[in-house]
């Protein structure tokens, strides 16, 4: 039986006076690896948030591992869009990787363990040559896998990652791609929030197409129609015109 990781349920999001997201259903499986596609204002990094608990579910919920998303957000490594670290102050990236690991380790007498959890972390995404260089002296690509080291020493074995490929060449994209299908063959469940859909069909084993609501979800092969590109990248108003807040387009307001 395959076990289900993430399961959305006629998700609905508002924030302010806008209908964010809208009866977004889906099931990922655990040990995948998920693209998230869609227009700037699709919703992909809300979708995240929501996931992640760190904002609120007007209608319908989410589920992490059979349980309310604020209570299985623990289980989850979020590397978000805009990252909030200064990537020019002169940290080691043991250091960087050591600052996801410290609600684990909270006394002296594990400085050990904690040591060697983030050598075992860097060497899961190819960086333990690495270890004490200056993260202010990496490229964007190693940036990335140094902030995915960071949340496997969390203890996380669901990743999320906003935008991870912004920035980064092809080169150092095909090698985080690499890193990502290693840790899902490992356990883990990967969703990427992606702009560019040329490559998914290469990379990733499913997509979710997000336009305010789930347009399509599947094998990239198979769910790329020109109905669905349309839908994801289409404004498709008449769609919504029954759904405003508070009122999710059922009769009864939700």
């Amino acid at each position: 039986m395959v076990e289900n990781t993430i399961v959305s349920d006629s998700c609905c999001v508002e924030l302010g006076n806008s209908l964010v997201l809208d009866d977004v259903s889906f099931s990922i499986n655990k040990s995948s690896l998920i693209a998230v596609v869609g227009p700037n204002g699709g919703g992909k990094t809300t979708l995240f948030n929501a996931i992640t608990g760190l904002v609120p579910i007007t209608n319908g919920k989410i589920k992490i591992n059979g349980e309310d998303a604020k209570k299985g957000s623990g289980n989850i490594g979020y590397v978000s869009q805009n990252e909030n670290l200064n990537w020019n102050f002169p940290l080691t990236v043991r250091q960087v990787v050591g600052l996801g690991n410290t609600k684990n380790l909270p006394s002296i007498p594990f400085i050990q363990k904690s040591n060697d959890l983030i050598e075992e972390c860097l060497n899961d995404v190819g960086l333990y040559d690495k270890i004490d260089d200056r993260v202010d002296n990496m490229s964007g690509g190693q940036r990335q896998r140094v902030l995915l080291a960071k949340i496997l020493a969390q203890g996380a074995n669901i990743l999320l990652l906003d935008e991870a490929f912004s920035g980064v060449d092809v080169g150092s994209q095909i090698s985080l791609i690499e890193v990502l299908r290693k840790l899902k063959d490992s356990g883990k469940t990967i969703m990427i929030a992606t702009h560019d859909i040329n490559n998914v069909a290469d990379r990733f084993d499913e997509v979710l197409c997000l336009n305010r609501h789930c347009c399509a979800y599947g094998d990239p092969l198979k769910v790329f129609t020109q109905e669905v590109l349309s839908e994801l990248y289409g404004t498709h108003s008449s769609m919504f015109e029954t759904h405003e807040i508070g009122n999710h387009g059922k009769k009864d307001g939700h």
